[in-house]
């Protein structure tokens, strides 16, 4: 009989699902990661026009488009100063397909993976997936990676780093002096680093820096997607961006498991990018808002919580207990631990909700909080 494979049987169900199906139908949900904005006009609008004009019934070029790599090479240059060719950028289905794709083309069989812990859930199935093997790592106390710990991690068997920032689950922002390090990491190593900036535009304090900036060779690979900047979570839209030869080795794997990312999305895609951005800073204006709301109520309750400078996450240090009492009481929180053996003992909060649902959370939490003390 034909057994299942390990890299399979390796891989559970994100806890993060755990939590929402055993929550009640009237739960106030802070565990789920996705915007509660509309999908900008624009955007919408440039999926329309495709589709009405026949334009988005076939199979595009795997690597997407060529209006959407340009619009996407347009971008870095705009942001960050960066000339990216649009021959070394694959659109994806969302993020999670560009992190597949990296790191299927980069890991052989036990090959280490570093990533942070805790860290994004999917860092550990996907190298489990590629039949490499995970290697986390644990954080700074203001919830940072700290490249010296990235570096005393490597070894001869290492193959890639992951950087996440800003990061989910913590909402921490890393230093340009941090960027720098992992850039000059990757370079001195001869290991890759996989910059996943899917949260890249949501930035409270400061500005986010891509390693790919300060790389010499090309050891850096960059992962994003419209999903959190343009509240485009189910269009399903991400890219990688890459040196050619490397774009070449993981076009291969997206050719024959995806062929291309779906054509209205593209259009979607480019549309957002090269229209009004407006929506976008509104988003992450609120998103600020939010979190101060949120930071007040969590200190109010007691809670020691480090200050997310961006995504939509905060990670407050919680008693035992509290996320099971916190649950019953019909307010959804994700356990630290689902983002790793280092989350034990914090819980993941988004504030991607309303702000009267989060005022009314936060008065649950503060109740909840008194009940396990």
């Amino acid at each position: 009989m034909t057994d299942f494979a390990t890299r399979v049987e390796n891989v559970s169900i994100s806890g993060i699902r755990e939590v929402f199906e055993a929550a009640g139908e009237d739960a106030i949900n802070l565990g789920l990661g996705q915007p509660d904005f509309p999908t900008p006009a624009h955007a919408r609008r440039g999926a329309i026009e495709a589709i009405e004009a026949g334009r988005a019934d076939a199979y595009t070029s795997n690597k997407g488009i060529r209006q959407l790599r340009e619009a996407i090479s347009a971008k870095y240059d705009r942001d960050y100063g960066l000339e990216i060719d649009p021959g070394d950028v694959i659109a994806t289905s969302g993020g999670s397909e560009a992190l597949h794709l990296v790191l299927e083309a980069h890991v052989d069989p036990g090959d280490e993976v570093i990533f942070p812990d805790p860290g994004f859930v999917s860092y550990d199935a996907l190298t489990h997936i590629a039949d490499g093997t995970p290697k986390p790592v644990g954080l700074r106390d203001d919830l940072t990676l700290d490249p010296a710990t990235v570096e005393d991690a490597i070894t001869d068997e290492t193959a890639a780093f992951v950087v996440n920032s800003p990061a989910n689950p913590t909402g921490a922002v890393q230093s340009e002096a941090d960027m720098r390090e992992f850039a000059r990491i990757a370079d001195e190593h001869d290991v890759l680093c996989i910059s996943d900036e899917v949260y890249e535009h949501i930035v409270f304090e400061g500005e986010h820096h891509s390693p790919l900036k300060f790389a010499e060779t090309d050891n850096v690979v960059v992962v994003s997607a419209c999903s959190k900047t343009y509240s485009m979570t189910g269009w399903r839209l991400g890219w990688v961006v890459a040196s050619n030869r490397r774009i070449e080795r993981m076009l291969r794997v997206h050719q024959y498991s995806q062929a291309c990312a779906s054509a209205p999305a593209q259009f979607a895609a480019e549309a957002a990018l090269t229209g009004p951005q407006e929506p976008v800073q509104e988003m992450v204006e609120t998103f600020e808002e939010r979190r101060d709301l949120v930071l007040d109520g969590l200190t109010d309750a007691g809670l020691e919580v480090p200050t997310p400078e961006g995504a939509f996450y905060a990670m407050p240090k919680v008693p035992e207990g509290w996320c099971e009492e916190v649950l019953e009481r019909g307010v959804v929180v994700v356990p630290g631990d689902a983002f790793g053996a280092n989350g034990e003992g914090y819980a993941r909060l988004s504030y991607a909700t309303g702000t009267e649902e989060l005022k009314e959370a936060l008065e649950i939490i503060d109740d909840a909080t008194r009940a396990v003390r």
